[in-house]
């Protein structure tokens, strides 16, 4: 055996290793896809997708409507803080249902259905009982609480709709009734609308539209054959036609869309000085409170049109950000209601959804002079409380059917407790841990693996 100056036999020579070539395709920009991609597919994506959303979106409409309400408050010999006040008041309140909603389960949901649906349609009518019934800027869909405010049931009607729509559809869905058409039509379709005629004898044809929205949802989550589905659709068609073609002010209003400038009398002077509003914007804003068409040339600057408003004080990145977090809760909304198996979740989320969904693309489309005006609020973003409220709840329940899901529940229970962690270091004798920390819950379903 060889050895060398030392007398020491010689260590043997390691042999290199083989370079490891990475596999072809992977690339940073495939990592990151891949982990994104399986961040996305978590049991509580949409879980913290509609809390997080429905909430930013809250909170940024309530400063909002703080800067866009200021001059209003001061012309009507208000205090500058009136509208904010309320609509603080409104979230406040609005946030308690929203958290009774999401710990309700399935079956107190479907209770309410029907008392919801009376109560809707009771104050629906008294709102048409003169002396009862208050009309704002020509719509008579409201009724006096006393003081400074005032309910507008229509509002209520969105939510009750939902609700007996997807309890009526669940139940002929477990008895195999939806096969055939007078099942999916009736009473469905009739019950709609007569609401839609209790919401028009006010004058108030931008909540009928929202309300023949959730409506075609309900019909096209329970499977309406096409034939059904467009016969359905021709029947609303024309009567909004009709609608719009007898009044002057509705015509005046399709007549606006892409306008630039306000035209005879003025006519199309709100949907250009939104335009101004958002163009003056940049990409970036003036600043919060720093609009100028909130003093008094843009009308309902806190309600209809405070898209504009925050285009104007908050630019492109600001209108963008409100874009991206309805298109959230959007997805989160369909996700909730694709990956059920009970059918009373997935018509009321899928209902929901298109409500929230379609009422912003309305509202902001009408802003951007894409589509007429329609007078409707933008869902959790606008001023008022009869708006709020009802949206709210109705993502209290997006949120308890995303808790319902196995996964999530699993994935839920598995999350460790904030309190009671036994604390590094400390005495060398192990503590006894606490009472919460021995009693966690574990999950009966499968483990989702999400901390």
């Amino acid at each position: 055996m060889s050895g060398n100056r030392t007398g020491r036999p010689s260590a043997p020579r390691a042999t290199g290793r083989p370079a490891v070539s990475s596999p072809p395709g992977d690339n940073p920009v495939r990592r990151l896809y891949t982990s994104a991609r399986r961040a996305w597919d978590r049991p509580l994506t949409a879980y913290y997708l509609i809390l997080g959303s429905s909430m930013l979106i809250t909170v940024l409409g309530i400063v909002m409507v703080y800067s866009a309400s200021q001059i209003t408050a001061l012309q009507l010999s208000l205090p500058g803080t009136y509208f904010f006040r309320k609509q603080f008041l409104a979230a406040v309140l609005g946030t308690v249902l929203l958290l009774l909603a999401s710990r309700m389960p399935s079956k107190l949901h479907r209770a309410l259905a029907y008392p919801m649906l009376l109560g809707s349609v009771f104050l629906m009518v008294l709102v048409q009982i003169p002396g009862i019934g208050v009309a704002v800027n020509g719509n008579q869909n409201w009724i006096s609480i006393g003081g400074p405010f005032q309910l507008q049931p229509s509002e209520f009607g969105k939510l009750a709709l939902v609700l007996w729509g997807a309890d009526l559809l669940a139940r002929k869905q477990d008895k195999r009734l939806l096969t055939q058409w007078k099942h999916m039509l009736v009473p469905l379709v009739p019950v709609a609308f007569m609401l839609l005629g209790l919401i028009m004898l006010g004058g108030d044809m931008g909540t009928a539209i929202i309300l023949t929205a959730i409506l075609f949802g309900l019909l096209w989550l329970a499977g309406a054959p096409t034939r059904l589905f467009a016969g359905v659709l021709a029947i609303a068609g024309t009567i909004g036609l009709m609608l719009i073609t007898t009044s002057p002010n509705r015509m005046a209003r399709l007549g606006c869309i892409g306008a630039t400038e306000p035209g005879p009398n003025d006519t199309c002077w709100q949907a250009v000085h939104g335009i101004y509003a958002l163009a003056s914007g940049g990409i970036f804003g003036s600043g919060l409170g720093a609009s100028v068409e909130k003093w008094g040339q843009l009308p309902e600057a806190h309600t209809d049109f405070i898209f504009a408003v925050t285009g104007e004080e908050l630019g492109l990145a600001g209108t963008l950000s409100v874009l991206a977090l309805f298109a959230a809760l959007g997805y989160a909304g369909i996700r909730v209601a694709g990956r059920t198996e009970d059918p009373f979740v997935r018509y009321a989320a899928g209902g929901v959804t298109t409500w929230i969904t379609a009422q912003a693309v309305i509202n902001i489309g009408a802003v951007l002079g894409l589509l007429p005006i329609a007078g409707v609020p933008l869902p959790l973003f606008s001023y008022g409380g009869s708006a709020l409220l009802p949206t709210m709840f109705a993502i209290g329940l997006l949120i308890a059917f995303a808790r319902e899901d196995p996964a999530a529940r699993a994935a839920l229970a598995m999350r460790q407790p904030r309190f009671g962690r036994k604390r590094a270091g400390g005495s060398g004798t192990s503590r006894r841990p606490r009472s919460w920390n021995t009693m966690r819950r574990r999950a009966s379903a499968r483990s989702s693996g999400e901390r």
